[in-house]
């Protein structure tokens, strides 16, 4: 005890000044940090170095100015990348005369040709730290720059110039650059690169851009005994993603014999966008989207508008044929198990962190959809016996699937009994999940009221202990330990996340009831956090409502109301108060206050309550994504940002409902 309070004081008397402060220059926050900007220290991690300068030199291409690029795994970890396209610049930097271009480049962060359209109208690269961040964290790195019809070269390790760019030579024919380097073990430790991996890689950058030739090369000792990955391969895909689906899908049958391919430019000369879909038979799926030719498994917006495009295409299809049952299909009827290629090229992309897993830019949703849209269209009505297969295909599937959630709802009663169900859930007694609701409510109060107050056969109460976890900002392992997390998606019957299974939902409506005032709110923003991290699908599918409980009870003589806020409480008195009429007015300080009756009739009860749905439309969904960050995410500066703007915005609306 006593070595304790001796920590603690000597803590209390530490010194904190200026010099406490740290500044770190150059490429140092890097290698203190990597996980910030290529998402780890691991093997993937390690990957995304060779994306970063691949990604270079295929940017040279998609603006023109080059259509060879080579990609070489060396012994010892070592990676080579050339292309020939113009060559990095080796002048000095206007803003750092001492130094050339070539190495501001890779010694600064945010320093690079792509923040303008001057030099790429599209590019992968949108933040200027790629190639310094591979230099940083690579223990040798060397550049040679071919420009002029001579052969400079300049050597790196971890982050600092080793010499100055220095002649080696000419090369009258040649020109482009050549980066080849080894990632620091310091970081990475005894990860090595993966042929098979990098080999994907090249092949799925031929496809991506048909303008472009890749020259793969492998070291054959690097190759594992058995694998198909050649030493040696010219990479070419002249019909684009057409080409790389034909290869995807040869020998295997297919629902219609005419893909649905092609390309088109985008609205007011914002880019252009490609895309290939078929479907097959046997169902196995795959679908890739990329951004100026950067992979984005997470999908995004470009996916967004490519669905959405689909789904109305073939609405439209079916009421222009009469075809009742096509109208009614959903996009997973529709595309569930498609073989699906989208490449989007845009000006000033909008990325999901520095790894780039999902595009989040707002006007691709937009841009893709008309650009497919019409194409989809004439796809459909052009061969109509081609739109007529797919149209039964797509209501077959539909079939499938309503005919596997009527027989869930069949055995659903004997289901639920097996279920080992949260023991302080109320459950409704209707066997079907038709027409059924789930109340979530705060603390065992509020959940009493509930109980007392509810349909039995429709209604089910599931009372949570307090605010629940930000899960914006838990760990995986801390959001699966934690109890009433646990207990809701128990109740529920769905699974979550990639588990999510929309037929197995016990209930139609999922309703957040909680407090009409601030703490109410919080606790109503957690859980709506929680169903858009870990069931979207939940709220895509339009099962996750907010219940509207009343703040104020205003008795006015014999009868009464109920006022949501001030100004509704103040809009009813004024209305119905007379001369010597007796006003009452009581606030509730929360629904374990109310009586189960006036719970019913105010909150609960179909007719007289007020529910809001809880919807995304797919114009909202990068700045949705963007605001659950900046206000559930990890750094606490957003929110304090946010709020700082806000209070500026309504500052004399603040001030003057102050009691001063």
């Amino acid at each position: 005890m006593s070595d304790l309070f001796t920590s603690k004081t000597s803590l209390k008397n530490q010194s904190y000044t200026a010099e406490d402060i740290e500044v770190l220059e150059g490429l140092e926050p890097v290698r203190r940090r990597p996980g910030m900007y290529i998402g780890g220290t691991d093997e993937t991690a390690m990957h995304h170095l060779v994306n970063e300068v691949f990604d270079n030199a295929m940017d040279e291409a998609v603006a023109g100015f080059a259509n060879k690029i080579e990609l070489e795994m060396r012994p010892d970890n070592v990676i080579v990348v050339r292309d020939n396209g113009r060559g990095i610049p080796i002048d000095p930097h206007p803003k750092f005369p001492k130094k050339s271009a070539l190495e501001v480049i890779l010694t600064t962060l945010h320093s690079g040709g792509k923040f303008s359209d001057k030099a790429y109208e599209t590019s992968g690269g949108l933040h200027g730290v790629g190639i310094s961040v591979v230099n940083a964290l690579s223990d040798y790195l060397e550049v040679e720059v071919v420009r002029d019809k001579t052969v400079y070269r300049q050597s790196y390790s971890r982050g600092e110039a080793q010499n100055k760019p220095t002649r080696v030579g000419q090369d009258n024919k040649g020109r482009g650059t050549t980066v080849a380097f080894r990632p620091d073990s310091e970081i990475f430790g005894k990860a090595k690169f993966k042929p098979e991996r990098l080999y994907k890689l090249a092949r799925s950058k031929g496809y991506l851009y048909r303008g472009v030739e890749i020259q793969w090369i492998c070291d054959p000792s690097l190759i594992p005994e058995g694998s198909t990955i050649p030493e040696r391969e010219t990479i070419h895909f002249p019909g684009g993603l057409a080409d790389f689906l034909n290869q995807q899908l040869e020998g295997r049958p297919t629902v219609v014999t005419e893909s649905f391919t092609g390309e088109a430019d985008l609205a007011g000369k914002m880019g252009r966008v490609e895309w290939a879909i078929q479907w097959p038979e046997d169902e196995e799926t795959y679908a890739s989207f990329y951004c100026n030719t950067i992979p984005t498994p997470d999908g995004g917006t470009h996916e967004s508008g490519l669905r959405s495009a689909i789904t109305k295409g073939v609405k439209a299809f079916g009421e222009l044929s009469s075809n009742k049952k096509v109208v009614q299909a959903q996009n997973e009827d529709m595309l569930g198990g498609a073989v699906i290629v989208l490449s989007l090229f845009i000006k000033d992309p909008q990325f999901q962190g520095q790894t780039k897993n999902k595009l989040v830019s707002v006007e691709a949703a937009r841009l893709v959809e008309n650009a497919i849209r019409d194409h989809f269209d004439h796809y459909l009505t052009g061969n109509p016996d081609n739109s007529n297969k797919l149209m039964a295909y797509i209501v077959d599937r539909m079939e499938d699937r309503l005919r596997r959630k009527a027989d869930r709802e069949v055995s659903r009663k004997a289901v639920t009994q097996r279920l080992r169900l949260p023991g302080k859930l109320a459950d409704c007694s209707r066997s079907s999940g038709l027409g059924t609701e789930i109340f979530i409510v705060e603390g065992d109060s509020a959940g009493g009221s509930a109980k007392q107050a509810r349909d039995r056969e429709t209604q089910a109460i599931l009372p949570l202990r307090g605010k629940i976890l930000n899960v914006v900002s838990a760990s995986i392992d801390k959001i699966k330990a934690n109890q009433e997390l646990a207990d809701l998606t128990l109740a529920l019957g769905c699974g979550s996340g990639s588990h999510y299974n929309e037929e197995a939902l016990r209930y139609e409506k999922v309703i957040i009831m909680t407090d009409a005032d601030v703490d109410g709110a919080h606790i109503a923003s957690l859980l709506m956090t929680f169903f858009y991290q870990e069931m979207p699908d939940l709220i895509k599918n339009g099962h996750l409502y907010l219940a509207r409980p009343p703040l104020y009870r205003i008795n006015i003589g014999t009868s009464h109301f109920y006022a949501q806020d001030e100004k509704e409480r103040e809009e009813i008195i004024a209305k119905n108060a007379r001369a010597n009429s007796k006003v009452e007015v009581g606030r509730f300080k929360g629904l374990g206050e109310m009586t189960p009756p006036q719970l019913k009739e105010t909150t609960m009860q179909i007719g007289t309550r007020i529910l809001l749905k809880v919807s995304i439309g797919d114009d909202d969904i990068a700045p949705t994504a963007e605001r659950v960050e900046q206000l559930m995410g990890r750094k606490p500066e957003h929110r304090f940002n946010f709020i700082q703007e806000q209070t500026a915005s309504r500052g004399t609306e603040i001030i003057d409902s102050l009691d001063v």
